[in-house]
């Protein structure tokens, strides 16, 4: 597989509180390209919602709001990638797929993750060096027609 060449990049920073929401969507917007479809567009930026709120109200829960997130956002010609860090207590995304997989339609709670697998081509959920957790969500974009 070749390199895929980034044609759009943002990377920043934001306390761990959902009033920031209205940012992060408002810097996610900023990468907007014409070619890209709504549908693969607007499932993104549902995806980057949910990541957000997950680590506010999940990763964060008992840290102070000054806790930082982490968001980094590349677009190239064959994908949408969004990185969130937090630095709650790291926890096994695929007990929880199977786990939401397994509860059917009436369950409560793990809906985030269940929206993002539906959205992502790739979910990745790893604990890095630096005591944080990288929550990387892929999604290929299909063509703007």
């Amino acid at each position: 597989m070749g390199k895929l060449e980034v044609t759009q990049h943002i990377s920043f920073r934001v306390k761990s509180d959902l009033i920031y929401l209205k940012e992060v969507l408002s810097r996610f917007e900023t990468l907007r390209q014409e070619w890209i479809s709504e549908k693969d567009w607007l499932q993104s930026q549902l995806a980057l919602a949910e990541a957000f709120t997950n680590a506010v109200r999940h990763a964060h829960k008992n840290k102070p709001p000054e806790t930082i997130i982490e968001i980094e956002i590349n677009i190239s010609e064959e994908e949408i990638k969004i990185q969130v860090w937090d630095f709650g207590q790291p926890f096994q995304l695929e007990s929880l797929k199977q786990r939401v997989n397994h509860q059917g339609e009436f369950a409560t709670g793990g809906r985030g993750v269940e929206i993002l697998q539906k959205i992502a081509d790739d979910l990745r959920y790893d604990r890095i060096s630096d005591n944080r957790n990288c929550l990387t969500i892929r999604k290929k974009l299909s063509l703007a027609n």
